[in-house]
C-alpha cells in the first residue's frame, strides 16, 4: 500500500506540469500491444493513443517508468486487461479509478463463467484472453461501446470502425482453421515457455503444456523440466517452441534435457504470446501475429 501511495503522489506532482495543447480528440493510454492495436482499430484517427508497453515487453514483470505515469495522468480513459495481467500496475488502477479516473479492464466484455481458472493470479482467471477469438470479438464490441460513451460525437465512425475489424477477425478465424487442418489432431500439443496458450488450446484443440506455468513471475524448476522432457519423449513430440516476451534459456535447457534422452526435439520457432511484434512488421499487429503463430506452430509439428 505504501508503495502505491508513492506512485499516486508522483502522478499528482506530474499533473501540476504543464499538459499538451488540446487537439479535441480523447486521450487514451492502453497498456499491452495488443490492446494498443485493437483500441487503435476502433478509434482510428479520431483518439489520441498512448501504449505504455512494446514489442517483446512482458508485462507480468513490467514496471511503469515515471514517463508512464506522464500519460497516465494526461489521458481521459485508460484500457487495461485486467484479471492480474498487469501484475504490478492493477493497484495502481484501481486507485486512479477512485480518483475518478477513467478506467477500463477489457476483461469486463467477456463472459466470467466461461473464464480458464488460475489460481496463480489474484482474479483466478487465466488473463490471456486474446488468444480466444471470440471473445477478441466480444471485447471488440465492448471496447466501441466504452469509447462511444466518452465521446458520443465519434460514435457512429467508432461503430463503422469496429464492423470493419470484426469483419477481419471473421476471415482470420476461418484462415486460421483451415491452416490448423494441415495438423492431425495427436500431433495437435503445443510446448511452450510459460502456459500462455490455454484460450488458444480451447479454441483449436491444442493439449498446451508451458513450462513456467501461467505467469512468468513463476520460475521454472528442475522437476518441471524433467516433468515436461518425459511428457515430450512419451508423447513424441518433435518441436517446442520459444516466447518474443520470455527468455529463450529455459526452453533451451528443455531442449537439451530430451536430447539427452536420445529423443530429438528442435525448437520450431518463437511465438509471440504476451507481446505483439516490432511495430511496422506483420507480427506487430494482432492479426498478423495470430497468423505468424498458427504457420510457425502447424509448420514445425508437422
Amino acid at each position: 500500500m505504501k508503495k502505491i501511495m508513492c506512485l499516486l503522489t508522483v502522478l499528482v506532482l506530474i499533473s501540476c506540469g504543464d499538459k499538451k495543447e488540446e487537439n479535441g480528440k480523447l486521450k487514451v493510454v492502453t497498456t499491452t500491444t495488443m490492446i494498443t492495436d485493437l483500441v487503435e482499430h476502433i478509434g482510428g484517427d479520431l483518439i489520441e493513443i498512448n501504449g505504455l508497453m512494446g514489442s517483446g515487453i512482458d508485462p507480468h514483470l513490467y514496471k511503469a517508468s515515471q514517463g508512464d505515469f506522464r500519460k497516465l495522468d494526461r489521458a481521459d480513459v485508460i484500457f487495461y486487461n485486467g484479471l492480474h495481467l498487469e501484475g504490478k500496475l492493477v493497484e495502481v488502477f484501481e486507485k486512479m479509478n477512485e480518483q475518478a479516473k477513467t478506467t477500463i479492464a477489457i476483461s469486463d466484455g467477456v463472459a466470467e463463467n466461461t473464464l480458464i481458472g488460475s489460481e496463480y493470479f489474484a482474479s483466478n482467471y487465466d488473463p490471456h484472453i486474446w488468444f480466444d477469438l471470440a471473445y477478441w470479438n466480444d471485447i471488440s464490441v465492448y471496447v466501441t461501446k466504452r469509447l462511444s460513451e466518452l465521446d458520443p460525437e465519434n460514435a457512429a465512425a467508432f461503430e463503422v470502425n469496429r464492423d470493419d475489424y470484426l469483419k477481419k477477425l471473421k476471415e482470420l478465424k476461418i484462415d486460421l482453421d483451415k491452416k490448423i487442418e494441415e495438423l492431425p489432431k495427436e500431433k495437435r500439443i503445443l510446448v511452450t515457455a510459460h502456459d500462455a496458450f490455454n484460450y488458444f488450446g480451447r479454441t483449436f484443440d491444442f493439449e498446451v503444456v508451458g513450462l513456467q506455468g501461467i505467469s512468468t513471475a513463476t520460475e521454472a524448476g528442475v522437476k518441471d523440466v524433467q516433468r515436461i522432457t518425459e511428457f515430450i519423449i512419451e508423447n513424441k513430440i518433435k518441436a517446442i517452441f520459444i516466447e518474443s516476451s520470455v527468455p529463450r534459456r529455459t526452453v533451451e535447457a528443455l531442449q537439451a534435457a530430451v536430447n539427452a534422452q536420445n529423443h530429438d526435439v528442435i525448437i520450431g520457432g518463437e511465438l509471440f504470446s504476451d507481446a505483439l511484434g516490432s511495430a511496422g512488421t506483420a507480427e506487430g499487429t494482432y492479426i498478423g501475429m495470430y497468423k505468424h503463430n498458427v504457420n510457425t506452430i502447424v509448420n514445425a509439428l508437422k
